[in-house]
């Protein structure tokens, strides 16, 4: 991905309608860091802490294994608004 492709992506919603890509209002969002969905939020709307708390695995084309692959962002120890890229799986 080139810095165009990336700059696009900031401020997105992951998963979000294509024609209403940012944050909606009354939703709560984490900003996933490093790999394939940098900048990208991550509604965390109605999920527990124990979810969190393990973080998520996440569908993309843009990750190491190509198209039905996953990427996995965990919780930033000591910031809650950000989760951290740790690797891809197939």
């Amino acid at each position: 991905m080139n810095s165009d492709d990336e700059q696009l992506l900031r401020g997105r919603v992951y998963g979000a309608d294509p024609d209403h890509p940012g944050p909606l209002p009354g939703r709560s969002y984490v900003e996933l860091v490093g790999g394939p969905l940098d900048g990208l939020l991550l509604d965390i709307t109605g999920c527990t802490q124990d979810e969190l708390d393990t973080g998520v695995s996440l569908l993309t084309d843009l990750g190491h294994f190509g198209p039905g692959g996953r990427t996995l962002y965990d919780p930033r120890p000591g910031d809650r608004g950000r989760f951290d890229w740790s690797g891809d799986s197939p």
